[in-house]
């Protein structure tokens, strides 16, 4: 199982920057209130990325024998995937106005910079511990 730990780690931040990618157009859309965030492809595919993401960081954890409850930083990346997942929500459907949009975009983004700084520094300090 050790042999499959680099492609799936390689797969997994693929998976994150796709998904990233894709929040931030959709973000866009979301703050421009354009009609593409209605069409089927655009609903479905997130959750088919994320859905994939989430199942690789499983395997990861599996793989390496680690989980929220021995490695503080995975429990860190979890808290602050709940928050993403939050913040991503409220930029993309429910907050009424572009400018709370955009706020919230700018949340979820923020969020997500810490989540990497937080699996490249094996540490909840994030950025913090890596410079």
């Amino acid at each position: 199982m050790q042999d499959l730990y680099l492609p799936i780690k390689h797969l997994h931040m693929s998976l994150a920057l796709i998904s990233l990618t894709g929040f931030v157009i959709r973000g866009w859309w979301s703050i421009r209130g354009y009609a593409l965030l209605e069409l089927r492809w655009v609903k479905i595919a997130p959750h088919v990325i994320d859905t994939l993401l989430l199942t690789s960081a499983v395997l990861l954890m599996a793989i390496l024998q680690q989980h929220p409850g021995n490695q503080s930083w995975i429990l860190a990346k979890l808290i602050a995937l709940v928050f993403y997942i939050g913040f991503g929500t409220l930029a993309l459907k429910r907050a009424p106005k572009a400018a709370s949009k955009a706020l919230f975009f700018g949340l979820a983004i923020v969020t997500f910079i810490y989540i990497v700084g937080v699996a490249i520094a094996h540490h909840p300090a994030s950025w913090l511990r890596v410079i």
